[in-house]
């Protein structure tokens, strides 16, 4: 069995997914988009459940590679810049994609909740080392309760993701919100210094 062609088929799936949701898209539409046999497509996985898991887990897997990219700037002040524009971009992100949420919530509740959990901890952790970063160039409040900060934007974040069917009958989105709370998050955990640079 080739990884190369597994991973095909989890990326082919997915912008499939992306464009027309989940739902919609069977394993026939995948196999015709691969130009592939249903008896083929079974031979790498057991079913459209196992491959929605997979697609999410390379959602993961693509998140947090951008969050480690964003990282390795060592630089706290270019890291905020690169972080607002990266979700000002982001288009790749199964969690700003309400078509796919709403699927994901409705038909694969488990794997939504698998890939929540996932997120919530590698998004714990990369705010964790953002706020830590910013202390040592004395940019972040040194009083701040890192962990417990941490722990509160990501599950703000998390829960706005499961629920932004509120989010949007207030007349909002997924992208005004992300820019919204990132806003907030910044002026919040900023030193004075930290806060006139951001100003």
């Amino acid at each position: 069995m080739s990884q190369d062609q597994r991973n095909h088929i989890i990326k082919t799936a997915g912008e499939l997914f992306f464009r027309l949701g989940i739902r919609s898209v069977s394993i026939d539409d995948i196999c015709h988009e691969l130009g592939m046999s249903k008896k083929t497509f079974y031979v790498y996985f057991a079913s459209k459940d196992e491959l929605v898991s997979q697609m999410l887990q390379a959602n993961v897997d693509y998140i947090t590679a951008k969050m480690q990219d964003l990282l390795k700037t060592g630089d706290f002040r270019q890291l905020v810049k690169k972080f607002i524009s990266h979700q000002e971009a982001e288009k790749n992100d199964v969690r700003r994609v309400p078509q796919l949420v709403y699927d994901l919530k409705k038909y694969y509740p488990r794997q939504f909740e698998e890939f929540q959990v996932s997120c919530f901890k590698k998004q714990k952790e990369f705010i964790a080392q953002y706020l830590r970063m910013g202390i040592e160039q004395g940019l972040v409040r040194a009083n701040l309760n890192i962990e417990l900060t941490a722990v509160f934007f990501a599950k703000i974040h998390s829960d706005a993701i499961r629920d932004f069917e509120v989010i949007e009958s207030h007349g909002h989105s997924m992208h005004q919100l992300s820019h919204t709370a990132m806003d907030i998050f910044v002026r919040g955990i900023l030193s004075e210094e930290g806060l006139k640079l951001y100003n």
